[in-house]
């Protein structure tokens, strides 16, 4: 599998995973194809997943440029088309105490209200037309230890507090009565705004939305040279040439190796994995009561993930493997069914369907940056560290209103470089060890 740390290129025009999205999603929108020969044009960018459709879109609709959108493979052939479809109000690691105990009460604020504007201009770019299959408004996020509910307790209560924040608490018998009846929860707290998505679905809707508004979407069109050219850029690709006067860098996790200097040694790639199972039984629906579709997350350092389908298969989530070599082991996959069978005992004799893994981007000081280099006109959006979905959307209407010159509130995702990863090149053996504290954590403490 392609591995950003190692190789150079994601490929050329390369097919969609065997994910259950791409097999049930149907035919993708039509593109503007290769790029071929040479074009000039005011903005180009690079990346067809949710950040660079949205940022097309915005640029379009709201600021009247049309720009030209390169993608390697397929539109949303990267983590915006392989992800779990989880909409929140959140992105990046950090927590909003953190935040208020390092920036203040004002920025702790102000950055959350961009992440709930986040969700927000999902559900609008949805209302305009999008069917990606959105399911009934509900987080779940059980404990998965009984001291572990104390924490979500106080987390809901300072939420409630500090935002307004409608957060259920739930009890073990709560959430195993009226939800599902997961052995692995102790309780939990409930969120009334998250919901399941049809990921692809979304990000082909973006792109029809990009394209009726002027943008044109380039695939099978990888950038593999990028440089300066008089008063702004030459982008080549295997059949031609796009000389831009701006750049926006639209590629996350699957930015290559060596890509650009400006987000070199950066970002750390993670992989995610997750499984699809077979449709459950009537039978086997009512032996766990698993009567949500809501999102589930657990309060693991190593998070697993959850939701029922619209057609009863259960998506389970995790972390994958370290590398990309490694990503088709099964043993990965096979992981995570044995997980969802210690939640869930009475599918013992369920098996996977689809399997799949997908590159998330992690960034060192646990937030997403939205960048503008001025010396340069390149603009950026990364690190949303798996929790990317809205607000990746929000980060491509952010992106367009730079581009065009508006400036952005003085926060930290706004104003800052993402910052080094120190000793670079040994990201991988700090993610091994990071997995193996995990490991510990969430098994005795």
């Amino acid at each position: 599998m392609y591995d950003p740390l190692h190789d150079n290129s994601p490929g050329t025009n390369e097919p969609y995973p065997d994910s259950y999205w791409a097999s049930m999603s149907g035919i993708a929108p039509k593109d503007d194809g290769p790029i071929i020969g040479e074009h000039q044009v005011d903005v180009a960018i690079i990346g067809a997943g949710y950040t660079g459709l949205s940022c097309a879109y915005h640029l379009a609709s709201e600021h009247g440029i049309n720009a030209c959108v390169l993608e390697a493979n397929q539109s949303a052939w990267g983590c915006s088309g392989r992800n779990a479809g989880f909409i929140l109000k959140s992105s990046g690691r950090k927590s909003f105490t953190q935040m208020q105990a390092q920036w203040g009460e004002e920025v702790m604020r102000g950055i959350y209200n961009e992440m709930a504007a986040g969700a927000e201009t999902v559900n609008e770019l949805i209302d305009k037309g999008i069917d990606c299959e959105q399911q009934t408004p509900g987080y779940i996020k059980v404990a998965h230890k009984p001291k572990k509910l104390k924490e979500l307790i106080a987390l809901a209560k300072l939420q409630q507090e500090m935002f307004n924040y409608d957060v259920e608490v739930l009890s073990k018998n709560e959430v195993r009565e009226q939800f599902m009846d997961d052995q692995n929860a102790h309780g939990a707290i409930r969120y009334q705004d998250g919901f399941g998505l049809n990921p692809l679905k979304l990000a082909w809707g973006y792109h029809k939305l990009a394209r009726e508004a002027g943008a044109k979407i380039h695939t099978g069109s990888p950038v593999t040279k990028f440089s300066t050219y008089r008063n702004g850029y030459q982008l080549t690709t295997p059949q031609g040439i796009v000389y831009a006067k701006k750049v926006v860098m639209a590629t996350n996790g699957y930015t290559p190796k060596g890509f650009h200097p400006l987000v070199s040694n950066r970002t750390l790639p993670v992989l995610s994995q997750i499984i699809v199972t077979e449709p459950l039984s009537e039978q086997q629906i009512q032996a766990c009561n698993f009567l949500t579709s809501n999102v589930v997350m657990d309060t693991r350092a190593l998070k697993y993930y959850y939701r029922k389908l619209p057609d009863n298969r259960i998506l389970f989530g995790g972390r994958g493997a370290i590398t990309g070599k490694a990503a088709e082991d099964p043993f990965y996959a096979q992981r995570l069914l044995k997980v969802l069978k210690t939640s869930f005992p009475s599918l013992q004799n369920l098996s996977y369907q689809y399997a799949w893994s997908g590159w998330i981007c992690m960034s060192l000081d646990d937030i997403p940056h939205i960048h503008h280099n001025p010396e340069q006109d390149i603009f950026y959006a990364m690190g949303y560290c798996g929790a990317g979905v809205s607000f990746s959307a929000q980060a491509g209407k952010r992106l367009a209103q730079k581009v065009a010159g508006q400036k952005m509130a003085d926060l930290p995702i706004f104003s800052r470089h993402l910052p080094k990863f120190p000793f670079a090149p040994l990201r991988r053996v700090g993610q091994w060890g990071y997995f193996q504290y995990g490991q510990v954590k969430d098994k005795y403490f």
